[in-house]
């Protein structure tokens, strides 16, 4: 039996004692108390970031391990432990590569546990893709920060209790320099955050203003005024979510394509098993091809690159062609739906019908934020192909 087979095996049997089923998809009546257990057993693993060290609260698993055990808790359908956003994918990652010993354990092992709940503080006003032109400001006072200026587009502000955000420290520096990597809490009487409604119906966004909030400088990371290597590394563990390079990858079908299919036999007919509009199955069949495609090409790179300067430009490949699949799979199901997918309310559609609108307008944002398509293409020209300026 290989290592990797025992492991499989191990995985299982754990799954088995300590995932109840009050914990998985689908389970009916009160989950409350099983999700609990669950989230404790997950936290004592370290399998909530099952790849990072277990000095820091992870589980120190290779990636071949991290793969077996995002294929079972799959099958057994588990949910989620905790909800890691912008901490596990982001913050936490870039903490791993810059922050000193004491900040790594300070910040890491909340972020674990589902503790802490982090937003970015990137975007302003006048500094969007052209985000070196931050004008943020962060005074030096004794042992803390003194900031104040405006943040916008901030995800998820409204609930989160910490903030990562880079601020300007020197204004006389050159552009891409004097700017500075802390860290603050949300929960300060200078801190104001306003919830910016989209055309998709919510407030995923946020307008931030900072009136006097304090940033501590034990929560300085990286070197001050030299904050800009710290932000663009963290953008590029961003743009590996968006892209899907986050995980461990897998190479079966994307289960987006199956939900496709289904909405198009079930709009636009079904004739023995199949979709019975020829042009509408290529479509597809294409966009599941591309899916596919796209998966086999993150798990390879994946496994050829440790986190190198090639694997660091690969986000803004990667970034670039899964967004701009998913638009074209919601662009699908809408069209798909006729006069059901462009429903905004009313008893004549359904969830699903409405879920598709919304969804349709809210992709049209994913080739914008995060960096936009034209920053990621320039990211492509200058450093993967090595074009000049």
């Amino acid at each position: 039996m290989s290592e990797i087979t025992a492991f499989r095996d191990e995985v299982r049997n754990w799954l088995e004692e300590y995932c109840p089923e009050g914990a998985r998809a689908g389970a009916s009546g009160e989950t409350g108390d099983a999700m609990q257990r669950w989230r404790d057993a997950m936290i004592e693993q370290g399998w909530t970031v099952p790849q990072w060290p277990k000095e820091y609260g992870g589980g120190g698993l290779d990636r071949a391990q991290a793969r077996v055990l995002a294929e079972e808790l799959g099958r057994v359908r588990a949910r989620p432990a905790i909800m890691g956003g912008m901490g596990t994918g982001m913050l936490g990652p870039t903490l791993l590569e810059y922050g000193t010993e004491e900040q790594k354990k300070r910040h890491l092992i909340p972020i674990t546990r589902g503790e802490t709940r982090w937003c970015q503080g990137y975007s302003e006003p006048g500094a969007g893709s052209d985000l070196a032109g931050l004008q943020t400001k962060a005074v030096e006072k004794g042992d803390h920060f003194l900031i104040n200026g405006q943040k916008i587009w901030t995800s998820g502000a409204q609930f989160a209790n910490r903030m990562f955000a880079l601020v300007r420290t020197d204004p006389d520096a050159p552009k891409h320099e004097g700017i500075s990597f802390v860290l603050l809490d949300m929960d300060q009487p200078g801190i104001t955050v306003k919830p910016i409604r989209t055309i998709g119906g919510n407030s995923p966004f946020n307008e931030v203003f900072f009136d006097d909030a304090i940033a501590p400088k034990e929560d300085l990371i990286g070197e001050l005024n030299h904050g800009w290597t710290v932000g663009k590394r963290l953008l590029q563990y961003e743009r590996s979510g968006q892209g899907g390079l986050g995980g461990v990858g897998g190479t079966r079908q994307s289960p987006r394509t199956f939900a496709l299919a289904d909405t198009a036999k079930q709009y636009r007919g079904e004739k023995e098993g199949r979709i019975e509009d020829a042009a509408v199955r290529d479509r597809v069949l294409t966009i599941g091809m591309n899916q596919t495609a796209l998966q086999l090409t993150q798990r390879r790179v994946m496994a050829e690159n440790r986190g190198g300067e090639t694997m660091s430009f690969a986000t803004s490949i990667f970034k670039y062609v899964s967004t701009n699949l998913t638009q074209e799979l919601t662009d699908l199901r809408a069209q798909m739906m006729g006069t059901q997918g462009i429903g905004w309310e009313g008893d004549s559609f359904d969830r699903t019908e409405l879920d598709t609108t919304r969804g349709w307008l809210g992709s049209r944002a994913m080739t914008i934020y995060g960096g936009s398509n034209e920053i990621q293409l320039n990211i492509i020209a200058k450093r993967v192909l090595d074009l000049p300026d």
